[in-house]
């Protein structure tokens, strides 16, 4: 098979670009032979399109970008096979996107989200996102590393480090661990909290409303602490192995995955029993998935002329569609009591976590069953 991989490249830390690297490490490793391209990148990809002459575009991202990765091979006479998540909702080129022989999703619940939206889902396939889990392990708690980066962000030896990481924290469920906490400390008070934000709009527009929370629950602001910025690869698996529990019931998730390498770090994870999570964690022997407490529901919702059309304009829905969902704060704060008094449970949990992981999200594993997939479907060697 010979493929071209389009995604955000060369790599940046951002969950897709990691999505989209991983996959094409995968399939070089494993002996296909592969190109990867930005997807935006059309003179160059049209480079690759006329001297390798591909069989397949593979394009990581979601429907807003079906320019760049279905449109663009296909005016090459290129199959393209996008690898899709959701963004809210799926506004336009439904009959482009479902006319195609072969889609791949980061999750059963992404695939539903599209065939909510119209799309013909009869050939999509679902695929998990891939991770390096020989760089996404579990290090020691005396490794020199941990101490340091434990000590560097003010976490003591004794004191049990929650830990939520995303572009911000709110999407990540962070407002919900913060209620949870609160109920939390009544019975256990020995922890810590870090939020690890990348900064930008998306923080910002959040951060005044999470200080605002902190300060009416009256949680501590010593026991939480924000960690802002880009951090590499390279350092990501130090900081997940410094945590004793990683937690995000995110509000909206198609996959989730720090998630998973924060268990392949061998951490139990709490998180949300909805969307991408509900199929990545095993409840009650990888983490904790608390139910769903309440969910938003929107009747309309603003298009605009970047999503394909000709104006901007304003769709009505005729039945609500789910934007988010919040976790049930009861439950969050169960789960983490049981954690956090029970160190044994964190690492019998955190042990099976790491199991689960390179089971089921090892990179070569998954760029196989992709291989497999597009050579059985198009019928390649």
């Amino acid at each position: 098979m010979k493929a071209i991989v389009l995604y955000a490249y060369p790599p940046e830390p951002d969950g897709l670009s990691q999505q989209g690297d991983m996959l094409y490490r995968g399939l070089k490793e494993n002996g296909d032979e592969v190109v990867p391209c930005h997807l935006s990148s059309e003179f160059q990809k049209e480079f690759i399109y006329r001297y390798l002459k591909p069989d397949v575009a593979i394009g990581v991202g979601f429907w807003g970008h079906a320019f760049d990765l279905i449109f663009h091979p296909q005016k090459y006479g290129i199959q393209p096979v996008p690898w899709l998540l959701a963004d809210g909702w799926v506004a336009n080129y439904h009959k482009e996107i479902g006319g195609l022989p072969l889609v791949f999703t980061t999750s059963d619940w992404v695939t539903k989200t599209f065939a909510r939206d119209g799309v013909d889902t009869k050939n999509f396939v679902t695929l998990p996102i891939g991770l390096e889990t020989e760089k996404f392990k579990p290090i020691p708690r005396d490794d020199a590393r941990i101490k340091l980066v434990r000590e560097m962000i003010g976490v003591k030896e004794d004191e049990v480090m929650i830990m939520t990481a995303g572009g911000d924290v709110t999407s990540k469920g962070a407002q919900e661990i913060f209620r949870a906490l609160k109920k939390v400390d009544q019975e256990f008070e020995n922890w810590k909290y870090v939020c690890k934000i990348w900064g930008g709009e998306s923080a910002d527009d959040h951060y005044d409303d999470e200080m605002a929370l902190i300060e009416e629950l009256g949680v501590s602001k010593d026991k939480v602490i924000y960690l802002e910025g880009s951090m590499s690869r390279e350092f990501m698996p130090l900081l997940l192995n410094a945590c004793d529990i990683y937690a995000a019931p995110s509000r909206l998730e198609g996959f989730g995955m720090i998630q998973v390498e924060a268990m392949a770090c061998g951490k139990p994870v709490i998180s949300i029993d909805e969307m991408g999570p509900k199929e990545t964690i095993i409840h009650g022997e990888t983490g904790f998935l608390a139910k769903v407490a309440s969910t938003i529901d929107l009747t309309e919702e603003w298009a605009y002329v970047g999503m394909g059309f000709e104006e901007d304009h304003k769709i009505q829905f005729e039945k609500p569609k789910t934007f988010a969902y919040r976790a049930d704060v009861e439950e969050l704060a169960g789960y983490l009591l049981r954690l956090l008094k029970d160190k044994d449970l964190r690492e019998k949990m955190g042990a099976r976590a790491r199991e689960h992981a390179v089971e089921k999200f090892e990179y070569h594993k998954i760029a196989k069953q992709m291989a497999d997939k597009i050579k059985e479907r198009f019928k390649l060697k």
